[in-house]
């Protein structure tokens, strides 16, 4: 578990390095709590801090992002005890859009349950995390595609 936080927590502090305007606080508690949701078998492919929330004003609410092979997920240590996490499936996803202001960029993921804004990111970042979640994304309805296409022919 303890190298499942330091690699998490070495990616994102990677990223705050290369994108410095992007607030980030608490790197390393926000990744213990995406370490302890990780599935067996489950491997990260990216890795960023963002706020969630539309508001360029709320720079408190810090979480880390992971893209794995399985889903997105998105955790945050709260500040006293507990903390929030939130997984995105690749079959409840349907959108993202990502807007671009002078310093920083949001980026909106649109799912079937809810609708998620991740704020106050350095906009140089804001087309390779696109870039990242679109892919994976695409690979994996493309998976699903063929389950669901494999499962039809068998039944015929």
């Amino acid at each position: 578990m303890n190298d499942a936080i330091n690699f998490i927590y070495l990616i994102a502090r990677e990223f705050r390095r290369k994108y410095p305007l992007t607030l980030a606080f608490r790197l390393k508690a926000h990744s213990k709590i995406l370490a302890k949701h990780l599935n067996n078998g489950e491997k990260i492919l990216y890795v960023f801090p963002a706020q969630k929330g539309g508001s360029n004003l709320d720079i408190v609410s810090t979480y880390i992002i992971a893209i794995t092979n399985k889903r997105i997920m998105i955790a945050r240590k709260r500040f006293v005890f507990g903390y929030f996490f939130l997984a995105v499936t690749p079959d409840l996803f349907n959108d993202i859009k990502v807007k671009m202001g002078l310093i920083w960029a949001r980026i909106e993921i649109d799912t079937v349950k809810e609708f998620i804004v991740l704020s106050n990111i350095q906009s140089g970042a804001a087309s390779e995390i696109e870039t990242a979640i679109t892919q994976y994304v695409m690979r994996e309805k493309k998976k699903y595609m063929k389950k669901g296409l494999n499962a039809k022919e068998g039944s015929i």
